[in-house]
């Protein structure tokens, strides 16, 4: 546990003691808990910039509103660590992300002043709006409502949709906008340009100044406060801004831009804003890192950066990184600029990740042929299908558990109509620390059943690389690669590209006596525990399917012809994967082995280490032996 330093913080545990501090303290208390954030994180690692630039917001909403009867929601929920701290977890922050710990998002069962899950980005708005229309229905007039949007979450197609139909409602619903102009990398696009723009201006700043003095101050909305409002709104909609401001056009009032980090000027804003009806959009000003000198510096280094000095700042790295076998996504993103070297044909594109998929080693290079299209992984995968219709090979990299967003894209606009995309899934599998939001659980099941896709998964990083190769290739159609987060097993990965053959399986090791058969990395654990088994006298095969769809039905009659004991490995959930396709072949095909499942079984899983739950779902190296003799 790590104790608490402040002394305004130590007495602290729920908003109601929040509430009994006059507001002079409330600087002090963002000082401590800022403090006490790096003081943890340090130690135990977690998502760092964006919190420490939502400490004043935390503490200023949870000042003014009555939470939980007021309903908050954080988007992204990375963001809301002080949120926690303020909310009953304090003396239990430290075993944030860990097993059997607290997540690392807001997560309704975990705590009642958590109104929503917000571990992908882009859905407070909605979640919100839905929230304040049933408080309608139900009479429940008084209660607020807020969205703490930030951290590039405003770039996702999904927070327009919400403004749209937000607009045009009467809910009481506050947004606010926490604009860092980052999210995991720099904001991009059109409304990242125009934040910018109107947080420069010097006539919307006089405006915004002119806002300020009749709603802060000394004085205080009284019956004529719906009237001022009026004026002003017409005000921004005339001569002063020269254009419409994109926010008054969904028939949101907006207030803004201010500084997110004067807290005592926030406390009195937000008094202000809660005696205003209908939609409101509060934009603020935040320094993504604030605090500490290195994240305000690196952002983007610093959103997650692992274990770092507490008084220096400075990232402590891993021992002698150049002996250990690269990252999957460290191969991806240098095989890209090799491919794209060799093929003018191809570009990449990633939304909002390219430093987390190593895409921006591309863009570095090529900046013509890479995109990041921001936080919106509909239009990734349905821009990437236009690309592919003139002729281009895109390589469209989006995390395994972001892909689910973009389902029926892939579907109707990729592979109903035989495009020529590659889908590179990162993430893959269980990720570790990030929990159930962000675990690739489903990839290797949800794709198998759309026509028209090849589904591939690497043992390794030369399997990557020639997957890879394969895929850009005339005629090759919509073409999936998923891989794991973390590193491979080939330090000398750089190898030759070889074309390899769709649907074609191989055995990589030998046995007699019961048959393992893997799909992707989690195959290395299964020749770890098949070289034990050896030891003991189990001779047990090992076989790497490559490709789950197409399979590769000649090897499977093999296996099924030699053996009758089978286990089926996959690091995805059990239902619809691998291990189902073995069975289904089984079935269709008339033999009788018994066959054992191991994946992610049909429930969500929490966070802990990749090691933990790797441990947790039976397919370490332990596991897998466990099973083995069970069946022998």
């Amino acid at each position: 546990m790590t104790p608490v330093k402040g002394e305004l913080l130590a007495k602290i545990n729920l908003p109601e003691d929040l509430r009994m501090l006059p507001e002079d303290d409330l600087p002090q208390l963002c000082d401590e808990v800022r403090e006490f954030i790096i003081d943890v994180i340090s130690a135990n690692p977690g998502h760092l910039a964006a919190s420490l630039g939502a400490v004043e917001l935390a503490v200023a909403i949870h000042y003014v509103f009555d939470t939980p009867n007021d309903k908050l929601i954080w988007d992204v929920g990375h963001q809301a660590y002080a949120h926690k701290i303020l909310t009953g977890r304090k003396d239990v922050f430290y075993t944030n992300r860990k097993l059997g710990g607290i997540s690392g998002f807001p997560k309704i069962k975990e705590s009642k002043y958590d109104a929503f899950g917000t571990g992908h980005s882009s859905t407070s708005i909605s979640a919100a709006l839905g929230m304040a229309v049933a408080s309608s229905l139900q009479d429940k007039n008084g209660q607020q409502h807020i969205a703490v949007i930030g951290d590039g979450a405003m770039t996702g197609g999904m927070a327009m949709e919400a403004l749209n139909n937000a607009g045009v409602s009467k809910a009481n619903l506050l947004v606010i906008l926490n604009d860092n102009r980052i999210a995991i990398d720099t904001n991009v696009g059109a409304m990242k340009e125009y934040l910018v723009g109107i947080t420069t201006s010097r006539s919307y700043n006089r405006f915004k100044d002119l806002v300020w003095k009749i709603m802060g101050g000394n004085t205080q909305y009284g019956a004529n406060s719906r009237a001022i409002v009026k004026q002003l709104g017409n005000a921004v909609k005339s001569s002063i801004l020269k254009k419409s401001n994109l926010f008054e056009a969904f028939n949101f009032r907006y207030f803004g831009p201010t500084d997110g980090h004067d807290v005592v000027r926030m406390v009195k804003l937000l008094r202000d804003l809660q005696r205003i009806p209908g939609p409101k959009l509060l934009h603020v000003l935040t320094k993504k890192g604030k605090g500490l000198s290195n994240a305000e510096n690196e952002p983007t280094a610093y959103h997650s950066p692992g274990l770092f000095d507490r008084k220096t700042g400075e990232i402590k790295k891993s021992e002698c990184p150049e002996k250990l076998p690269p990252k999957y996504q460290h191969v991806f993103g240098k095989t890209m600029i090799e491919l794209a070297e060799q093929n003018a044909r191809i570009v990449g594109i990633t939304p909002a990740m390219p430093t987390g998929s190593s895409m921006n080693m591309m863009m570095q290079v090529m900046p013509h042929r890479a995109f990041d299209v921001g936080i919106a992984e509909q239009h990734a995968v349905t821009f990437a299908a236009g690309l592919a219709t003139q002729g281009m090979i895109p390589f469209c990299n989006i995390y395994s558990t972001f892909m689910q967003r973009a389902y029926d894209q892939l579907i109707h606009d990729v592979a109903l109509q035989n495009l020529h995309v590659v889908f590179c899934l990162d993430r893959g599998g269980l990720v570790g620390e990030d929990g159930a939001t962000h675990h690739g659980a489903f990839d290797l099941a949800y794709l198998r059943s759309i026509p028209n896709i090849t589904i591939a998964s690497p043992l390794n990083e030369i399997e990557l690389r020639n997957m890879m190769y394969t895929a850009q290739l005339e005629g090759m159609g919509t073409f999936s690669i998923r891989y794991p987060r973390g590193r491979g097993v080939i330090p000398e990965w750089r190898q030759p590209f070889e074309k390899m053959e769709i649907g074609k399986g191989i055995c990589i090791r030998e046995g007699k006596d019961i048959a393992i058969i893997a799909i992707g990395h989690i195959g290395n654990v299964a020749l770890t525990a098949a070289k034990d088994l050896e030891k003991e006298g189990i001779s047990t095969g090992v076989y790497n399917m490559r490709f789950l769809k197409p399979i590769d039905t000649q090897l499977l009659h093999d296996i099924l012809k030699k053996f009758k004991k089978i286990i089926t490995i996959e690091d995805g959930t059990v239902v619809g994967g691998l291990g189902s396709a073995v069975l289904e072949f089984q079935n269709d095909h008339g033999y009788n082995a018994k066959i054992t499942r191991l994946g992610i079984p049909d429930k969500f899983i929490e966070q802990g280490s990749p090691e933990e739950l790797f441990r947790l779902c039976g397919f370490d190296a332990e596991g897998i032996k466990s099973e083995v003799k069970k069946l022998t």
